[in-house]
């Protein structure tokens, strides 16, 4: 099919929103549970003591602002989107056999070689919100950044499905745009250092262009 023979790109969106709803509804939920028993396991039961990460120059370009939060636990929801939006079950598949993958990844690296953020100073008292962070999801698991390497992942699965369906380019730089706002709040919140920044990129791009290629054929289906 001819992409002006393919239906506009917002009626798209809207039939692969309504494609397996009920697994991807499930499927979705049923990730994040796993993920959360396992990342905050990690947390409370490390292999050894956690290195506290350096800070660099670069940390100080970035200051703190609760104004970062919404940003920081907009991930969530972000990351709900690549999978919301396929509407082919072998790239539906494909994409969550990636992702956990690099979710295991991150977890060992955890286990194996515990990190945690140096001491901020800041009365979090003061940040209500924030402060439930601090509390729940403390300052280890750090390095690499597994917020960044998710906001990554997200970001290039979500580029490739707005080629897909034709979108226009706004759309695809509020793509970008959003995973940068996610990469700064991880800072600008304090929950990491750029060190665990630049890590999670690597991350991120080393599961997701793998993850890509491996999905070519399904993707390529995706346009008809």
């Amino acid at each position: 099919m001819s992409a002006s023979e393919r239906p506009h790109w917002t009626r798209q969106i809207v039939a692969r929103l309504l494609y397996l709803v009920p697994l991807k509804a499930f499927g979705t939920m049923a990730f994040m549970a796993l993920f959360f028993w396992g990342y905050f396991g990690v947390l409370r039961f490390p292999l050894a003591p956690a290195t506290v990460m350096p800070q660099i120059a670069a940390d100080a370009w970035i200051p703190f602002t609760p104004l970062a939060f919404p940003a920081y636990v907009s991930l969530w929801a972000y990351a709900s989107l690549p999978p919301a939006l396929l509407r082919e079950f072998r790239t539906l598949a494909l994409f969550g056999v990636w992702i956990a993958a690099m979710c295991l990844f991150c977890l060992g690296l955890f286990w194996l070689f515990p990190t945690a953020v140096p001491p901020s100073g800041i009365d979090w008292s003061l940040y209500p919100e924030m402060a439930v962070i601090k509390t729940v999801d403390t300052g280890g698991n750090a390095c690499p950044s597994l917020h960044v390497a998710a906001a990554v992942f997200t970001a290039l699965w979500l580029d490739r499905i707005c080629l897909a369906i034709g979108s226009p380019a706004w759309l695809r730089w509020l793509n970008a745009l959003q995973c940068l706002a996610i990469l700064w709040s991880t800072v600008a919140t304090r929950q990491h250092v750029v060190l665990d920044v630049v890590a999670g990129l690597v991350v991120g791009l080393a599961f997701a262009l793998p993850a890509l290629r491996h999905a070519t054929g399904s993707l390529r289906a995706e346009r008809i």
